[in-house]
């Protein structure tokens, strides 16, 4: 998902909620302080992406990334040819070919700027002998690189990849701080800043694309108009559904080309053909991705939904986040059941069963229908 230009314009601390990062990197920017690696690590939706990318920008602006200079606008458009991301791409986490692409990249020269940057997400899902092939890089650098690791699990790092990483935690931002902050900042009511936030599982920069796109705000509307008939689905309405589903995570796929393309535009005069193969490459996986990451948004918005009526049936309606979606639960979804609870309690473990799969390669359309079926049978007394 984008990040928005004030998400990533400098200074520091337009970090939300994390002084203690904000003041290092200030300080590591205004000293000239350039460490080979830095490890960002704290939980999610703390910002730890919005930061790494904030301090790209830094690094590969000739102005120190306090304008809004050609250089920073690649950033933001993540059109940089010097900056590159890396995320998992294997069920179990980071595969051993994508260490061999790094290093190779990493050898070679910087196109526009002084140096070259890398953003390691999930860096915690490094395997043993991807962690080792890495520990090399780091211990005999490539000039003018830097890399970010990105984690949430520090102790899952080789301790050696970590002392050689210039560490930068973060913490949890308190929920209603940063409802407050997107009402303020997105002129959005308090209902729908709380709603963004939970279907971002925290994420300020998620939350911020959710609130300013219409691709995502049409997946909730379908995820909501395809629960709320649940109840009265024969079979194939619930294997339509489920088709209708797959369908909707690939909406955000159509921005994510169109940026692409405008990447590759921007960039075909100054890169060599095998690396514009290498682009291309690259983009095909960042589709792959966001489609898995679409398909557990979805997910997510499906678990809220859960989650909303057993708070209505706990006589909390005032504590949902699907808050136009109250009405339906109470005349569709609250059947007088003694073991009801233990029925939503059901839902709820497998919607988590459900995203585990993801990391799996398990076909979204049948991870879908499973969710699906089980809702209706739980939530309806239905098989």
């Amino acid at each position: 998902m984008s990040i928005g230009l004030q998400a990533i314009k400098a200074p520091f601390d337009q970090i939300v909620g994390q002084p203690t990062a904000s003041r290092f990197l200030t300080a590591s920017v205004q000293t000239n302080y350039r460490p080979q690696a830095y490890l960002f690590y704290g939980p999610s939706g703390s910002g730890r992406s919005e930061a790494a990318y904030l301090l790209a920008r830094s690094l590969l602006c000739s102005e120190g990334g306090d304008d809004d200079c050609q250089d920073c606008l690649r950033v933001l458009r993540h059109s940089h040819p010097d900056l590159q991301e890396l995320s998992p791409e294997g069920a179990s986490g980071y595969l051993i070919g994508q260490i061999h692409d790094l290093s190779h990249s990493a050898a070679l020269s910087p196109m526009l700027a002084n140096r070259k940057v890398y953003i390691i997400q999930q860096a915690d899902k490094m395997s043993v002998s991807f962690a080792n092939a890495f520990l090399k890089l780091l211990e005999e650098p490539p000039p003018n690189v830097v890399f970010i690791l990105i984690c949430r699990n520090l102790a899952a790092l080789l301790p050696t990849v970590r002392s050689r990483c210039q560490l930068v935690p973060f913490t949890a931002i308190p929920t209603e701080q940063a409802i407050a902050l997107l009402v303020a900042e997105q002129s959005v009511p308090d209902s729908l800043a709380r709603l963004a936030l939970a279907y971002s599982a925290g994420s300020l920069s998620a939350a911020r694309s959710f609130i300013q796109s219409s691709s995502l705000q049409q997946q909730r509307r379908t995820l909501m108009s395809l629960l709320r008939g649940l109840s009265s689905y024969d079979s194939m309405d619930v294997l339509e559904a489920a088709r209708q589903l797959v369908i909707c995570c690939k909406l955000p796929l159509d921005d994510l080309r169109i940026a692409q393309q405008r990447q590759l535009e921007e960039n075909r005069e100054t890169l060599s053909k095998a690396a514009l193969n290498d682009l291309e490459q690259g983009h095909k996986r960042e589709l792959t991705a966001l489609e898995r990451a679409s398909a557990r948004w979805l997910i997510e918005g499906l678990r809220s939904w859960v989650r909303d009526i057993l708070l209505v049936y706990c006589g909390l309606p005032e504590q949902v986040v699907n808050y136009d979606e109250i009405e339906a639960i109470q005349t569709g979804f609250l059947p007088k059941q003694p073991d009801m609870l233990a029925r939503l309690m059901f839902c709820l473990e497998a919607s988590n069963e459900a995203e585990a799969h993801l990391d799996y390669n398990v076909s979204v359309q049948s991870i879908y229908e499973y969710l699906l079926f089980t809702l209706r049978e739980q939530l309806t007394g239905r098989p």
